[in-house]
């Protein structure tokens, strides 16, 4: 461990070696995610919430060859106003660390440098999945491989709308991925409460998360699981409003043969231009959520 190239805040150092709950948050939605200043803002809101549920957060980029395990106010903030940074996931993450880049993480970089780190918590916004269009460009987000193979809990709000949602979650299902949702019977679509997909599983309680992550280690199964927290009724944007404007992004994207890592900001860039900022503001209400709900599971598996 002591070759790690790990660099920790003395907060998050502390809380880890006190055994308090800690949550990873990933950086991609700061520096891809949405315009500057209301990233700055929202990454300083989502902190924040972390700190009033009761845990500590643990902000993850890649700065000067060290992987940042919390990031202090001044960072942050360097951070979001920052511009040529990578999009750092499984594939280019050492290449990063070596080349002395910046390095925002996607969700599947921030799991194995949480886990890496000893944190099993994890909140985000939406994970990547199965593209659209992918018996063409066979785009599958390495995320999806990630929860299969690296065991911490990702609470987010299921995957972004903008993917092909029934076989992101079928795919799942192959990799042996628990899907468990929260409050209701149905997979949440990101932005709306309501996919129109069934979830496998149902836990309500964060102490029953915890424990079902504990067991899996207990039996040595590999991975992690995916909560899917839908987002707050009052911030959604319902399945008949957004779903017109994702797929207008979509048909924008194939006409300029926007492709790989360029998709998803594309994409969402769009998504905010149709709905003239709504979707932002969604986006940040659901981490948010997101958010109070990990620190919950983090406290109950620390």
């Amino acid at each position: 461990m002591t070759d790690l190239p790990l660099s920790f805040t003395p907060e998050v150092r502390e809380a880890l070696d006190a055994g308090r709950p800690v949550v990873a948050l990933e950086s991609t939605i700061i520096t891809h995610g949405m315009p500057h200043p209301r990233n700055l803002e929202m990454a300083r809101e989502v902190e924040r919430t972390v700190r009033d549920a009761g845990a500590t957060p643990a902000t993850i980029a890649v700065i000067g060859g060290q992987i940042r395990i919390g990031l202090d106010d001044a960072t942050l903030e360097h951070l979001a106003g920052a511009e040529d940074v990578m999009k750092i996931s499984r594939a280019d993450l050492a290449v990063c660390l070596t080349s002395g880049r910046t390095g925002a993480t996607t969700v599947a970089a921030t799991m194995i440098c949480a886990a890496l780190a000893g944190i099993r918590v994890f909140a985000t916004g939406g994970i990547g999945g199965v593209h659209r269009n992918v018996g063409e460009t066979m785009d599958i987000s390495a995320d999806l491989y990630e929860l299969a193979a690296t065991p911490v809990t990702v609470v987010s709000s299921g995957a972004k709308a903008i993917l092909d949602l029934p076989r992101t979650f079928e795919f799942l299902e192959t990799l042996g991925v628990p899907v468990i949702a929260v409050g209701q019977d149905a997979i949440p679509a990101y932005w709306s409460r309501d996919s129109g997909l069934p979830a496998p599983l149902r836990l309500d309680d964060p102490a029953q998360i915890a424990a079902a992550a504990r067991m899996r280690r207990t039996l040595g199964l590999p991975g992690g699981q995916l909560v899917v927290n839908p987002i707050p009724a009052e911030a959604e944007i319902p399945r008949a409003e957004i779903f017109p404007a994702v797929e207008r992004a979509l048909d924008e994207a194939a006409r300029k043969r926007i492709a790989a890592k360029a998709v998803t900001p594309f994409l969402l860039d769009r998504v905010y231009d149709l709905t003239q900022g709504r979707s932002v503001e969604a986006n940040i209400a659901l981490v948010l959520a997101n958010a109070r709900l990990a620190a919950e599971i983090a406290a109950q598996d620390a």
